[in-house]
């Protein structure tokens, strides 16, 4: 039976990925309302319409002749009615270069020479803060190998960059980054609200885990070495304080039950699991989906904004009761699998369903796998970080690009800001909204 079960194990039922099913496996089924056409929208704006600032040519065309009785429309009256057809064409790319000339001048009275130094804010590289800025971005954003990033630079930017020159400047982004990510990374851990999850990675040859935390307002990585409660207080903090939703994985157990939200997604995998291990086990995973779909309709109420929070709480106790018995039925079965999961669930059954009972509560945690989606596919063409630098890159860049995403900020203009700041010694620029901004702050190396 265990075997069997063991192959019975797909995506929907288990942790592994819809990428491991076996040809034939059926995929989920997914509630459709009604379908749409496709293409555009009724009321969708163009995707190619140009800012009337940004157009640098206008060129106007008007009939010959009419269409329906030909007759010449030279001195036709125009309606005021205009089609418009963008074409964009990209021009000559040509980096800006500058010489500074550091001159030698001998000295009238004592005859020896003196060399010019470069004044504060002329980099000492060859490099300003948009190339660094587009550097990262093709490494981060983009997904580019360091020799594919050294071809766009050098063959299609003119900008000539060898591989180690893209390493470097990489580098320079990370330390520019590093002000910003440690703000960003404390707001997070004072957070009363956070999504946590974390996802295989490697840092020199050797195994590693990426972590992420989200909240309202920010997203953070951390590239550790260990996947465990010290991993997992180093990206949320020793004095963590809110409320946690995760999986079941046991480095979140120092939060407090009362203080977390179990994911019912991976709940609702785990009691499909319990149909592939015999009648009794199978029975018990029927009956657990089925209070769990009753819970979720009561939930979607409140949700949807039918249901007050004191009336969902009140409609859901008997659910809950009946979870909970299930699940100490299943603990009692001969099924070492099944017994296991159920024992481990009613450890944290204060976890289960603080979404009914405390206000901006989600019920699963697909906020922080949604996060992880774009690190997962980097990892896939990178295959982690050559160094602990690498890595500092990582997080510091998916922080940056996760947060301005759920911001609607501008990814480049940023990375531009950064780098800037880091030249000059201003400000750096901040990854928090301007309301929760903590006045000036200096670039300061990683």
């Amino acid at each position: 039976m265990e075997l069997e079960a063991r192959l019975a194990k797909n995506s929907q039922n288990s942790s592994k990925p819809p990428s491991s099913d076996q040809p034939g496996t059926r995929p989920p089924k997914v509630r459709r309302g009604k379908r749409r056409k496709r293409g555009g929208q009724p009321g969708h704006a163009a995707r190619f319409a140009a800012d009337p600032e940004r157009v640098d040519h206008v060129q106007q065309y008007r009939p010959p002749t009419c269409e329906h009785c030909s007759a010449d429309l030279a001195k036709g009256e125009l309606t005021g009615s205009v089609v418009n057809h963008w074409v964009y064409e990209l021009p000559e790319i040509r980096p800006i270069v500058t010489d500074h000339q550091c001159l030698d001048v001998q000295c009238p009275k004592c005859g020896l020479v003196t060399r010019a130094e470069l004044p504060a804010g002329v980099p000492t590289g060859q490099y300003g803060p948009t190339v660094q800025a587009m550097t990262g971005l093709i490494r981060g954003e983009l997904q580019q190998s360091v020799r594919q990033t050294s071809a766009v630079m050098t063959e299609v930017l003119h900008v000539p960059m060898s591989t180690g020159m893209v390493a470097k400047t990489q580098d320079q982004v990370s330390r520019a980054l590093a002000p910003p990510f440690q703000e960003a990374l404390e707001h997070a851990q004072r957070d009363d609200r956070a999504h946590a999850d974390e996802t295989g990675w490697r840092e020199d040859k050797k195994k590693a885990w990426l972590w992420v935390s989200v909240t309202a307002l920010v997203t953070v990585f951390l590239v550790h070495t260990r996947r465990n409660a010290s991993a997992a207080k180093a990206l949320l903090g020793q004095a963590f304080a809110g409320i946690l939703t995760t999986d079941r994985w046991a480095s979140y157990n120092w939060v407090a039950a009362e203080r977390r939200q179990l994911c019912w997604s991976h709940l609702t995998r785990d009691f499909k699991s319990f149909l592939d291990y015999g009648a009794k086990a199978k029975l018990l995973g029927e009956r657990l989906l089925a209070e769990r779909r009753k819970l979720f309709r009561l939930w979607h109420c409140v949700r949807d904004g039918t249901m007050t929070r004191a009336e969902l709480q009140l409609a859901t106790r008997p659910v809950r009761r009946r979870i909970l018995a299930l699940l100490e039925e299943g603990e009692g079965l001969s099924i070492a699998k099944v017994s296991g999961m159920c024992r481990e669930m009613l450890k944290l059954q204060a976890a289960l369903f603080t979404f009914i009972d405390v206000e901006r509560v989600d019920p699963t945690n697909n906020a922080a796998e949604r996060a992880i989606r774009f690190a997962v596919l980097m990892r896939k063409g990178c295959f982690g970080s050559d160094s602990a630098k690498g890595s500092r890159f990582v997080e510091r860049f998916l922080t940056a690009r996760q947060t301005l995403r759920t911001q609607k900020r501008d990814l480049y203009e940023f990375l531009k800001d950064a780098c800037a700041a880091a030249l000059h010694g201003t400000p750096t620029p901040s990854l928090l909204p301007a309301h929760l901004r903590t006045g000036l702050r200096t670039a300061v190396a990683a």
